[in-house]
């Protein structure tokens, strides 16, 4: 926004936040709030190098229904695994995916999809071979969680951010 505020809605925020953990709105409690929010937010500031650029917003209301969907039913799965119990076997494992996404947004979005998504977790990210891998924690074919984490979610990331 600008350089002596950078994010004047987090300033204001913290600031906020700050007087109602002091339960106080005192004039040096608004002046030590406003100072720490002031700091946050350039430190804040730095921490981004750059902002997304979302090419097709439109895209983003369908991944969001996907989502959605898609965490709810692995919530069913791994209801049913969990109450199974030792009944039923369950074959953990990794996948060692190739990525197509480059976009660092895109990218920590499909991290939180797939963290998000019960059953299975983002482990890591390889930049140089762009790979990434998953646990997941009924693995039973690789190549369907493949297909279907690049079919219905990198995709549609790439249109919306690259």
């Amino acid at each position: 926004m600008s350089r002596l505020l950078p994010y004047p809605l987090l300033t204001i925020a913290l600031t906020l936040m700050w007087l109602l953990l002091q339960q106080s709105i005192a004039l040096g409690h608004v002046l030590l709030g406003f100072v720490v929010a002031f700091a946050a937010s350039h430190a804040m500031a730095r921490l981004q190098p750059h902002k997304p650029r979302i090419r097709r917003p439109d895209l983003i209301l369908k991944l969001l229904v996907e989502v959605t969907v898609d965490v709810f039913r692995s919530n069913i799965a791994v209801l049913r695994i969990v109450l199974a119990g030792e009944r039923r076997k369950t074959t953990a494992g990794f996948i060692k995916m190739p990525l197509e996404l480059r976009d660092p947004a895109g990218l920590a979005v499909l991290s939180c999809i797939i963290t998000a998504t019960p059953g299975s977790a983002w482990l890591e990210y390889s930049p140089v071979e762009s790979t990434v891998l998953i646990h997941v924690l009924d693995l039973i074919d690789e190549a369907e969680w493949i297909d279907t984490i690049k079919r219905r979610y990198e995709t549609l990331l790439v249109e919306i951010f690259q």
